[in-house]
């Protein structure tokens, strides 16, 4: 928004939020994403991040609407990235919790519920900004521009290591995984990187040994893992390791990454290129925006849930903070005044600075805040931000690559709504 958050003003302690005397009645959110299983870094580290947020907006008096105070519950349901669980937390969350919004990780779990999500106008926010459709107007994507944001990743490297010229890249075959692999490619080809060798994985069923070794057989210069899962992205580096492999090594995400500095070596690690920093990061430093004081939250995060920090530990925090601070603009929870709130004033203030709302190019509507993300860089065993890429620059020189791409890999929205055989509005408009 156009002024700093209330929750930005506050400082980063304590734990659950607690009912307080004199609030009125408490407002609950639910937050429907894997806790448990393989994909658990992308769901659990979240949650203790809601935690945070909850907290220090529960020890200020709560949300503030039209003059009382009301107390904000986090609800957690782990579905475990699993479509039928998911089904099941939406609806008690729903039916039985009246909850005002619910935060998700989005993809397969949440394309199995958003029909029933979008009859009901429950406003539902999404790391996955492809599951975006004219059909969803209360599924919002405020925090995370994944994939699109991989992007600058690739622009660095192609500016600051132009040797590179040959890549071999892999991803799982879901919702995750090849919206990722239609960016990669996209990127690949604007920076003039030729792709030698692409494999596609069943996420369930995948060896890691022999993904590596096909994609050395064709000596690229880069491996690149896309979107893959965090145990698949440490089992694709330690590969690589393994088959003495030299080149350049770049995800969408490292989480957990001293791990793997400790599995392999700091020197066989060095220079590997991602798109998460720590929030100690000293580019971070002087930024006004996101809770104000991003190490701070880091710290008190290290504190509370140590060697748990991931991609997301954030992330569904930042969503936290652009609807509580909408909420209290329209002084009310209801989900058409809290989207009109978000976008009334056209610019929001997200994570790493400025954005704008997008998306009706590739996902049919403009629910996708979009502007500068980080490039990260391990440097003697550290993750640092080498530069902030602009999303919007990339997007109006090379906007068409990439959807040519999505398209090719049945990623635009009409394509996934003509798959999952809803009665749509696309449909309804071809009767």
């Amino acid at each position: 928004m156009s002024s700093g958050s209330f929750a930005q003003r506050l400082a980063v302690k304590g734990a659950l939020p607690r009912l307080t005397t004199g609030i009125a009645d408490t407002i609950n959110i639910g937050f429907v994403a894997p806790l448990t299983g393989p994909v658990q870094s992308w769901g659990l580290p979240g949650l203790n991040g809601c935690q945070i947020w909850a907290d220090r907006i529960g020890r200020k008096g709560g949300l503030q609407l039209g003059g009382r105070r009301h107390n904000i519950r986090i609800l957690p349901y782990d579905c475990r990235y699993d479509p039928k669980l998911a089904r099941e937390g939406v609806r008690k969350l729903v039916q039985e919790h009246d909850v005002k919004l619910i935060l998700s990780l989005g993809g397969d779990t949440l394309s199995a519920v958003m029909d029933y999500l979008t009859d009901r106008k429950i406003l539902t926010a999404t790391l996955l900004p492809s599951d975006l459709s004219p059909d969803t107007p209360y599924l919002i994507a405020p925090s995370e521009l994944h994939p699109i944001y991989n992007v600058t990743g690739v622009d660095w490297l192609s500016r600051t290591r132009p040797e590179i010229r040959r890549v071999a890249l892999c991803s799982q075959t879901d919702a995750l995984g090849l919206p990722s692999l239609a960016t990669y490619r996209a990127a690949f080809d604007a920076a003039g990187i030729e792709v030698v060798k692409e494999i596609r994985y069943d996420p369930d069923a995948a060896d890691a040994g022999a993904i590596v070794a096909a994609m050395l057989a064709d000596h690229p210069d880069m491996l690149c893992w896309c979107t893959s899962y965090t145990p698949m992205v440490h089992a694709l580096t330690e590969a690589a390791h393994a088959a003495g492999f030299t080149g350049q090594l770049l995800s969408c995400t490292l989480d957990a990454y001293p791990r793997l500095v400790a599995r392999t070596s700091r020197a066989f690690m060095e220079g590997f290129v991602f798109q998460f920093p720590d929030f100690d990061d000293p580019a971070l430093a002087e930024k006004a925006f996101f809770f104000n004081r991003p190490k701070d939250f880091y710290d008190e995060y290290q504190r509370r849930f140590p060697d748990s920090w991931s991609a997301v530990s954030w992330e569904y925090a930042a969503i936290l903070d652009i609807w509580h601070t909408a909420a209290e603009r329209a002084g009310s929870v209801t989900s058409i005044s809290v989207l009109a709130a978000m976008k009334q004033s056209g610019a929001v203030m997200h994570a790493f600075g400025p954005a704008a709302w997008w998306g009706a190019e590739i996902f049919g509507i403009d629910n996708a805040l979009v502007g500068d993300w980080p490039v990260v860089r391990l440097t003697d065993g550290k993750a640092r931000i080498v530069e902030f890429g602009s999303i919007p620059d990339w997007l109006a020189e090379h906007g068409p690559r990439l959807k040519a791409q999505m398209i090719e890999l049945g990623q635009m929205w009409d394509q996934r709504q003509a798959r999952a055989g809803s009665k749509t509005a696309l449909a309804r408009r071809s009767l």
